[in-house]
Order: C-alpha cells, then structure tokens, then sequence
C-alpha cells in the first residue's frame, strides 16, 4: 500500500475529482457533514455504559464520539508529521498536518453511528432475534446464506458503513480515506476469521455494501488477504486507539463519578500511566473532588497519546505491507496499566447494578421491536397483512416507508428495518416499545 493511494479524497460513485483542496479540504467537508448528520444527532441520547443518572453527568455516545475525535485528531498529527517528513511526495501534492487531523477525526466523529440503543445488549439483541426466536428463524429460508450471516450477526461497524452510504442521512458520500480509517475490520460476516488479527475480530460491511467495499479496497489498494477480505487502512489503527483510550479511561472516570470506584483506586491507577509527570502535590492543591478527576483524566490521555504515536510510527511499513495487525494499545510501555483498568472496569462497572438494568432491559425492547416490525413488514410486502400489521407500519417514519415501497427483497425489507430499529435513541425505543405493547395509550 502507499500513502497516496491511502489517501484518497475521491467519493464513492465518482470518476474523477478535482485536485486537493488545501482551504478546505474534501476531509473537512466529511467531518462537518457528519456533525450535521441526522444519525450522529441522536447520538446525544443513546447509552455509552450507564443510562443517564439525575444526579450527575455521564457521557452518551454523542459525548464519548466528540472524545475520541479529538483523541484521533491529536494521535493523527503526531502520525502525520513523521510521515509528511518521511514521503515527500505527500508533501508534494500539498498534504498536510490538518488533512492527517481531518480523516481521522472525522472517522472518530462516526466510529459509533451503528450502534443500536441500549449499547452491546442491542447489539445481541437483534442477532438473537434472528438466532432463537421463532419469528426471527422464519426467515431463515427466505434468505440466501451469506444475507442469513448479516441478519445474525448485527455488526454496529457495519451497520454504520451502511448509514454512512444509504440513500438517506442527506447523502454523505464521505471521501475514501475517512471511509477506510473508519473501517477497523475490512471483511465480509462470512469470510473465515484468521486468528491473531485484529483486524478479523468482527466483520465490516453487510451483503447489500460488497460493491461498494470492493470499490474502496481498489481505489486505495488495500492488501488482500482472501476471498472479500484486505488488511487494514493504516489510519484505522488510530481511529481504534482513540477509542481504546477513551472508552478505557473516560469509563472509569464515569464509574468514579458515580461512587463505582474510590477516588483513591482511580487517583493510583492513572498515576501509573502518567508516570514521572505525575506529583502528589499538585494533585492535592486541586480543591474539588471533580477537577483533580479531570486533570488526572487528561495526563493520562496525553500520555497514552503519546506512546501510541510511536508504537504507530514504529510499525509503519509492517501496515503498509499488511504485516502488522495488532491494537497499537497493546504494544505500549502502559499496557499493564490499561489491562487493569480494564479488569477493574469489567469487575466494578461493566457488572454494576446500574449497567445490567439497562442491559436486561434493552433485550426485552429491541427484541419486541424487531419482532413487531420485521413480522409486518414482511406481511406487507410478501404475505397478507392484516389490521394490526398496518396499524404497526403507519408507525414508522416516511424515510423507511418511501424505501419499503420500492421493489425490495425480503433481505432488503429486514435491513431496512433494522436501520430504524438500530438507529432510534434510548428513550424513543421505549416509547414505541410502550406504544406496541398497549402501555403507552393516548388518553
């Protein structure tokens, strides 16, 4: 792979493009076309871990995507800068510091836009709809295999490749670099998965955007690897690295927040991360409990900013010939530090009271939801759709509606509900969850 190639501010669809922009550049068009998309507004009310308490401030996925798109931007321009001295021709076609910023932060911006409601359990919601409920197994035989696969296994990077080039969302049509960076797993849900790399962990793109993925992987000339799978876009390892140290490090700040974990475990465990920057002293001479949990919050960052730069810089070839695949996170002197932020964080948070409501309860709406609108969709378009699968259907939005009444397959017909499942808010899948099941009646 090489760097111009990598990065391409061509749009899918197009034949050609003009030059590079250096006022503002097709990287900076894609960041604020998703700060003006409609799928990353309704980020402000979907759940990060903890559902948003009355007594203190949590970070949503809204919160958290702004997070590590300033993350991204700032391990970016450190990557940047060691590239553009290392390739002059970058230099050359006028690349920049801001465009190294651009791509990554923008990708950070929608690293999220695929997530359901209710977090991970949404997630395996909607796969166990397909997996275990009869109404879901219906479809299996409706169905080629390879569609059977998406269906089963709901992806939200996948899920969001297919927001970000739908026909809705006011036409993204991000350029193909920020839509490689925001790929952390370039391959199909049927391709075999290789151990030991990362980048096969989870699969990127669904049946319905195979064209499009190949016309990426070409016009950047990403590595094959198989049959509908390639090696990652180097910049992907950076947009996964911000939100390794966001999710990580914001998460405990939360939990600390919220009485989860002592000031005084948090307080020594970023210690351990900011290293020989770290003082007692100062940290004392902060008078609230919330400012001395921010400062210590922010080293930590900086210095994980840091150390990943370098694992990055130094791996450089072995990703352009598609011989690294690790998570930069990993590799990085604070490593053992991060691993037990991560197995107190499973221990006292991710298992805490709070978070396992809100998990029990986001299997019990998506799957009512999915079962409700899949079965009336389908009893529309391909059976005989009776009263009650009508009145479920004047419930959804006109944007889905225009697309059901097109001539879809059943396949199509499930993504299309999915999409308004997967992308209501919090809040907005309880009401209609309360609406469908007669709870919620207007008086």
């Amino acid at each position: 792979m090489n760097w111009l190639q990598l990065l391409s501010h061509k749009r899918p669809g197009e034949s050609s493009t003009t030059s590079h922009d250096q006022t503002r550049s097709r990287f900076e068009q894609d960041f604020d076309r998703i700060i003006f998309s409609h799928p990353f507004r309704k980020l402000q009310d979907k759940t990060q871990v903890f559902p948003l308490p009355e007594d203190d401030f949590v970070h949503t996925r809204l919160t958290h995507s702004l997070e590590v798109s300033v993350v991204g931007r700032s391990l970016a321009k450190n990557a940047g800068t060691y590239l553009l001295e290392k390739h002059k021709e970058l230099r050359e076609e006028g690349y920049t510091l801001h465009d190294f910023g651009g791509i990554v932060g923008a990708a950070c911006l929608a690293h999220d836009l695929g997530n359901p409601p209710f977090g991970h359990s949404g997630e395996d919601s909607i796969s166990s709809f397909f997996l275990t409920n009869k109404k879901g197994r219906f479809f299996q035989e409706k169905v080629s295999e390879q569609e059977w696969e998406d269906l089963t296994t709901f992806e939200g990077n996948a899920q969001g490749l297919r927001i970000l080039n739908g026909k809705g969302n006011g036409g993204l049509k991000l350029t193909f670099a920020t839509l490689g960076a925001f790929t952390k797993y370039p391959l199909s849900s049927y391709c075999e998965k290789e151990k030991g790399r990362k980048s096969q962990k989870k699969f990127g793109y669904y049946q319905c955007n195979a064209e499009l993925f190949h016309e990426m992987a070409s016009e950047m000339g990403l590595v094959s690897v198989g049959k509908d799978k390639w090696c990652r876009h180097p910049l992907a390892f950076l947009v996964e690295a911000a939100d390794d140290i966001c999710y990580h490090i914001i998460d405990l700040e939360d939990g600390c927040r919220l009485g989860l974990v002592p000031f005084e475990t948090v307080k020594d465990l970023l210690a351990e991360i900011i290293g020989d920057s770290y003082s007692e002293g100062k940290v004392q001479k902060i008078a609230s409990h919330n400012e001395r949990l921010g400062t210590l919050r922010a080293l930590a960052i900086g210095q994980l900013v840091q150390e990943c730069s370098d694992v990055f810089i130094a791996n450089e070839e072995g990703m352009l010939d598609g011989t690294f695949d690790q998570d930069l996170t990993s590799l990085i002197p604070s490593a053992a530090a991060m691993q037990k932020i991560i197995k107190l964080s499973i221990e006292k948070i991710y298992r805490s009271k709070l978070v396992l409501e809100k998990e029990a309860g986001g299997y019990e709406v998506i799957d009512n939801l999915i079962e409700a609108f899949a079965t009336a969709v389908y009893a529309d378009k391909f059976d005989q759709a009776r009263p009650k699968h009508k009145s479920i259907l004047r419930l959804l939005p006109e944007e889905y509606t225009v697309q059901l009444n097109e001539k879809v397959s059943v396949y199509e017909a499930l993504q299309i509900v999915i999409d308004f499942v997967s992308g209501l808010t919090d809040s907005h899948a309880v009401r209609f969850y309360k609406t469908i099941k007669g709870y919620r009646l207007p008086v």
